[in-house]
């Protein structure tokens, strides 16, 4: 006699036949899911995947569950998921609102009395190995056996378990090929991926394996340093110093002893021999930053350094050869300060041989969600609190703000929005006042026709891109170029309904 009963068995047939049509892998899965929730009574369920290289698991397709534009992950053991994704074994909770490993990382059951639901999630098994993990869940008062339950969800897992292995390669696959169409790909700390950041790190790419000195141009607070650092982390002298010098910090009369040393008695309090700062950076990179702060003299110095490659502590009558590596920053209009006699051109001529242009924060577009989310989640772990998330009114006055500080205004603004927060959430109230001078009915009417123009132009190429990807939000972002989050973020500002596309692929 068979285990299943007759709806069981009914849907499991169904889900054979879906997975036998010739559709994408994507839609394979997301047709066993509609069967899941039409024939057997689940609420929510999702297909995760096993990452066999860190042991991570990552949420991929769901049903009931908006993950549009989410990066959700699990850690080995972390919450229900991960655990059963790391152990092999299935798990099924009959009351989740008295379940502590469950940690909703959708959000999708916050507002719901979990009282009333039981979950279920069991390992999808591929050639002997985990590849990913089904779970759902379902009314407790439609269950009336756990065991049996589970014994269906698995049987399910049994039978995507190809397609769901498969689906992992082909992730794996679009990864490696988006690496490989990079120029090289660098290790940095830069998080972006707007246009404009993207364009700074192919230029970091070209020129770290060279010696070639380079020339940071952008605004303060955009990040100068961080690219400095990532030319020197990835070039040939990565083993070697990086030093970095604040050039407007310097007086004068201290910037020659600073930078080049001084010999014992050269001046008053000089009780010993010092090497300098260009010393010290030998056979790794010397960054130069605000390097249009240095005074006329010191400019002299530095460009006899660049020229000669020697240099000649205070005091002394031998020469340093020095084998460094020079990147300098600034955030001033040099060639206006050439202009006006301020800053030496020959200089100049020798720091510039490879321009990068740091964009502000303004002109970054949605790197300012990712920045976002990668702040919170810092200052929470630094300072403690169970903050996860900021409300989509707190992040579009986040995105209307102009940002004259750039990322490190942002970074500040974060820190005391979580500090502020009480809840889980950061919310419009939590923000500086300098966002919240204004009421957004108010900025937009400053903000005029053009806005109106451009959010109404913005509004048709998401249309017109989810028509194309037939609903798939995920398809969408890959079509124009951007992220699922900011793409979420997009619909749900211009009130758009991606389901109304769904329903035309199947007319």
């Amino acid at each position: 006699m068979s285990r299943f009963n007759y709806e069981e068995l009914a849907a499991l047939h169904a889900i054979a036949k879906t997975l036998n049509q010739a559709d994408e892998l994507r839609e394979q899965l997301e047709n066993v899911m509609k069967e899941l929730s039409s024939r057997l009574g689940m609420e929510r369920g999702m297909i995760s995947i096993l990452d066999q290289k860190t042991g991570d698991t990552w949420l991929e397709v769901a049903r009931g569950v908006d993950i549009e534009g989410l990066d959700i992950r699990y850690k080995p053991g972390e919450g229900i998921t991960g655990k059963v994704a790391q152990t092999g074994r299935p798990m099924a909770v009959a009351n989740l609102g008295k379940e502590n490993l469950f940690l909703d990382r959708t959000g999708a059951r916050k507002h719901l009395d979990r009282s009333r639901l039981a979950f279920l999630c069991v390992p999808i098994i591929y050639g002997g190995k985990v590849a990913g993990v089904l779970s759902a869940d379902k009314l407790t008062l439609k269950v009336s056996d756990l065991d049996a339950e589970v014994a269906v969800l698995s049987a399910v897992a049994d039978l995507i378990a190809k397609a769901v292995h498969g689906l992992g390669l082909e992730e794996e696959n679009r990864r490696l090929r988006k690496m490989l169409g990079k120029t090289k790909l660098v290790s940095t700390e830069i998080i972006g991926n707007s246009k404009p950041m993207l364009d700074v790190l192919n230029l970091i790419s070209q020129v770290a394996d060279s010696n070639t000195t380079a020339l940071i141009h952008g605004e303060t607070g955009t990040g100068k340093e961080l690219v400095a650092r990532a030319i020197h982390t990835n070039s040939p002298r990565k083993n070697g110093p990086f030093v970095q010098v604040n050039c407007a910090a310097m007086p004068d009369t201290l910037i020659e002893s600073e930078l080049f040393g001084h010999e014992k008695g050269a001046f008053t309090g000089a009780i010993q021999r010092r090497r300098g700062l260009f010393e010290e950076a030998h056979g790794g990179t010397i960054f130069l930053d605000e390097i249009g702060e240095l005074s006329q003299a010191a400019q002299a110095k530095v460009l006899r350094v660049l020229q000669e490659k020697q240099l000649q502590p205070l005091g002394s009558s031998r020469t340093v050869m020095v084998n460094v590596r020079i990147i300098a920053a600034t955030n001033r209009n040099l060639e206006q300060d050439i202009a006006e006699a301020r800053f030496r051109a020959d200089l100049f001529y020798r720091l510039n041989v490879f321009p990068i242009f740091m964009p502000p924060l303004r002109d970054r577009g949605g790197d300012i969600i990712l920045l976002t989310d990668h702040f919170i989640v810092k200052y929470a772990r630094i300072l403690g609190k169970r903050v996860k998330r900021i409300s989509t009114p707190a992040l579009d006055m986040l995105l209307a703000y102009h940002w004259p500080g750039n990322v490190r205004e942002l970074e500040n603004c974060i820190e005391r929005a979580v500090i502020l927060a009480p809840g889980d959430s950061i919310e419009s109230v939590h923000l500086p006042p300098s966002l919240q001078m204004k009421s957004r009915d108010a900025a937009k009417k400053e903000r005029g026709k053009l806005e109106t123009l451009v959010s109404a132009y913005e509004r048709s190429l998401i249309i017109d891109a989810l028509k194309d990807a037939r609903g798939n939000q995920s398809k969408a972002a890959k079509f124009l170029g951007t992220t699922k989050r900011i793409i979420q973020y997009k619909i749900t500002k211009y009130a758009i309904e991606p389901q109304r596309f769904k329903a035309k692929r199947i007319s």
